[in-house]
């Protein structure tokens, strides 16, 4: 080893951070029992340390927990998203806010639920300024996947028609943001009569899946042509409603699924010289997602982009990770947050 490498190397900086730790995989969302535990913390040389002001708790954290990613390692530290303070990298990165998030971090290595986090210094996002430390901590892995289906399936344009499914969730609500923004036509479907909860840069026209037939009212409301883009964030429930509402040469985005197999009508699909995209979020690394949502900052910055509002009683200490967790599995509508 070279004496300029020595040098490196002696100067990266350790920690001893509280990191909330799973141990055992559990049977059941109920029986995940984290631990808060003391580990020491050091950068690689590609790396910054961070420490963290604010990590979000998302479900794939507790599917995870539970066996559902056989590829998920443990012992492990939980958490993909964060935001926090550089305060050991580069010249130039300490003292900088950033944010993040990752497919990996969690999951296959010790993650962001902690006071600290050890991450690739080109994976880091600087945070928007009229953001508070829990809402960038909220945007990672639900506009990570918006934006990113987009990308996959065409950006939505002005005057095309995006249909989303599960519209009030996270996911959901972050393509109507991006969508929106772009000047499409957004159609939202929930599971009942309800408003859309979110911010949009345009009117959201709702359908109740429990009392209309989906398909019918969206060629209804876009004079028989049906959507350009689907973004089915629920999946096979959906499927079918979802393969009818698409226009000639429409795109339907895919992210997720209760069970695995459905029809599929392959003559009405190359008929209709249809698009379908998968999106697997967790096959995005730091940096990846990184550079996802260093494309959105603008967005946030003109306000054309919101962040999910935060409830105090949404926020948990490390030591109460567990409840947070609980209320993930209960599918809370709250952005979950851990605060150090």
């Amino acid at each position: 080893m070279s004496s300029e490498n020595k040098t490196t190397t002696s100067s990266l900086a350790s920690v001893e951070a509280r990191c909330v730790r799973l141990n055992a995989k559990a049977a059941t969302p109920a029986e995940v029992a984290p631990v808060v535990e003391r580990h020491v913390l050091s950068r690689g040389a590609d790396q910054v340390l961070i420490e963290i002001k604010a990590a979000a708790v998302n479900p794939s954290d507790i599917k995870a927990a539970t066996g559902l990613m056989p590829y998920a390692v443990f012992p492990r530290t939980s958490g993909r998203d964060y935001a926090g303070v550089v305060i050991d990298g580069p010249p130039g990165m300490i003292g900088r806010e950033v944010f993040g998030s990752s497919g990996d971090l969690g999951i296959r290595r010790d993650g962001t639920h902690a006071t600290h986090l050890a991450v690739e210094a080109d994976a880091v996002v600087d945070k928007p300024k009229n953001l508070s430390w829990a809402e960038a901590a909220g945007l990672g892995v639900p506009f990570v996947t918006a934006i990113e289906g987009f990308r996959r399936a065409g950006m939505p344009e002005k005057q095309e028609a995006v249909l989303i499914f599960g519209v009030t969730g996270k996911v959901g609500q972050a393509a109507v943001q991006i969508a929106s923004w772009r000047g499409a036509r957004v159609i939202g479907v929930a599971r009942k009569h309800e408003a859309y909860p979110g911010h949009a840069n345009g009117p959201v026209e709702m359908i109740d899946s429990s009392t209309t037939e989906v398909a019918a009212r969206v060629r209804e409301l876009t004079g028989g042509k049906g959507a350009n883009i689907v973004f089915n964030t629920v999946g096979d429930p959906y499927f079918q409603a979802a393969h009818k509402s698409l226009a000639l040469r429409g795109r339907q985005i895919l992210i997720a699924a209760i069970d695995r197999i459905v029809q599929f009508d392959i003559l009405e699909f190359y008929r209709g010289q249809h698009t379908y995209v998968g999106i697997d979020s967790l096959a995005l690394s730091s940096v990846a997602s990184g550079a996802v949502l260093r494309e959105l900052v603008p967005g946030f910055l003109s306000g054309h982009l919101r962040p999910f509002a935060i409830k105090p009683g949404a926020i948990y200490p490390l030591e109460d990770a567990r409840s947070a967790f609980i209320a993930v599995a209960g599918s809370s509508h709250d952005r979950i947050i851990l605060r150090p």
